[in-house]
């Protein structure tokens, strides 16, 4: 949803972050550095929820794993958002951010024991199951203490989303959900225990989707698993129907508009007479934030030069994980270009983030940034090579804070220990 109102634009000739200039931040908090916009994230949730106007009564869910800072979260969490998580971590960033309980959704495939009693205990809204043993255990912790835990289970409905093999969830091989012609009698079965309140069914097929096909063809099959179920005389109240909408990371990107996707909602489940919930990450958050760098040199290469910048495939892995492409772009453009490499200073042949690309003419210490940085960035970075953690910042108009500290190395390395025998 990335278009002709976005935040992060060149201002006399240097590349702004709405009203603060990115050479402020890198001056003042230095590089690498993850810089967020919040016009940005206030207009996507809007632009999402508006999208599905015409579907009836909605839950919106943020995917937390997509950008998990506090700062962020407490920015959605005021537009209405609530929170799908994936590990007790993020339930208590959920909690921390002051989104209520009600509103969280534990989705995941492999939840502990410890994490189901903890999200009981926190008074969750929902609870995705994955599997019968899931359900099982569920039930037995949530009667033992007098509780009926409010759950749906996740169909897999063997659907090729048609987008990256790592990121593909609703396909038969994959390890989410559980098969949709086992789904009917499954559901029954964990129905009938008494520390399980079923309310519905839910779907996720994918990430990064460009085609509304695939979701429509999975949609309709869990309409009619929705009508099946209800002739067995099950109660369906909610049906999730996941995220996944594909966002602009490269020109010729077109992925589908809030607006196509909810129309296609509305018409799919005219019939459903349920809550629909949702939960949108990457479509919130990827063009609201960017990866802020410095060059470090600019190498001659056999072939092209390698620019070698001062981030590295351990604080931007997409590149490394899935070939995936950001935008390269300097935050004082001359108007030259150049046919480079870009690289950074890890110690691996993989922490290379494109080959023969046209970019800006840079040169050592020129600032640029990587674009549409703002999901699946900052909360997938390691400390790999004893590297400091990267810091992130949250620009307001022409105000910003750091919302997460840069971590150094010698900070990671009074954590850990040497052994009593090690030290003679």
């Amino acid at each position: 949803m990335q278009g002709s109102n976005d935040t992060f634009a060149a201002v006399d000739g240097a590349l702004h972050c709405e009203g603060v200039s990115l050479a402020t931040i890198a001056e003042t908090v230095g590089t690498p550095v993850y810089v967020y916009s919040t016009a940005m994230f206030r207009q996507q949730a809007r632009t999402f929820r508006d999208g599905l106007k015409d579907a009836g009564r909605v839950h919106l869910a943020f995917a937390i794993k997509a950008n998990p800072n506090l700062a962020v979260l407490r920015v959605l969490a005021q537009e209405g958002y609530g929170a799908d998580v994936v590990s007790g971590g993020e339930m208590q960033r959920a909690l921390a951010a002051g989104i209520a309980p009600a509103d969280i959704v534990f989705s995941g495939v492999g939840k502990t024991r410890r994490e189901l009693t903890a999200a009981l205990d926190a008074g969750i809204g929902q609870f995705n199951l994955e599997l019968e043993e899931e359900g099982e255990v569920l039930a037995a912790i949530a009667h033992a203490r007098g509780q009926r835990a409010p759950a749906t289970l996740r169909i897999n409905p063997d659907v090729d989303a048609g987008t990256h093999a790592k990121i593909s969830t609703g396909r038969r091989e994959n390890k989410f959900g559980v098969p949709i012609d086992q789904a009917v009698e499954m559901y029954g079965r964990l129905a009938e225990l008494d520390g399980l309140s079923m309310r519905g069914v839910a779907i996720h097929i994918g990430s990064q989707l460009f085609d509304l096909a695939p979701l429509e063809g999975a949609y309709e099959r869990v309409g009619e698993l929705v009508a099946e179920l209800r002739r067995f005389g099950h109660f369906i109240s909610r049906i999730d129907l996941g995220g996944g909408l594909g966002v602009h990371y490269k020109a010729g990107d077109v992925p589908p508009s809030a607006a196509e996707y909810g129309d296609m909602v509305a018409r799919v489940t005219q019939d459903w007479d349920v809550e629909l919930m949702f939960e949108p990450g990457r479509v919130l958050t990827a063009n609201a934030g960017v990866l802020l760098t410095e060059v470090i040199w600019v190498k001659p290469g056999a072939v092209n030069p390698y620019v070698i910048v001062d981030a590295a495939m351990n604080d931007l892995a997409r590149p490394a994980l899935y070939d995936a492409w950001h935008d390269f772009v300097a935050v004082h453009p001359s108007g030259n270009r150049m046919t480079a490499n870009i690289a950074g200073p890890v110690c691996e042949s993989g922490d290379t983030f494109a080959m023969g690309r046209d970019i800006d003419l840079v040169s050592s210490g020129d600032l640029a940034v990587f674009r549409s940085a703002g999901a699946y960035g900052a909360t997938m970075a390691s400390t790999y090579n004893s590297r400091a953690l990267v810091p992130e910042v949250l620009v307001d108009g022409d105000r910003y804070a750091v919302v997460a500290d840069r971590i150094q190395p010698e900070t990671i390395l009074a954590a850990e220990r040497v052994p009593d025998w090690l030290k003679a």
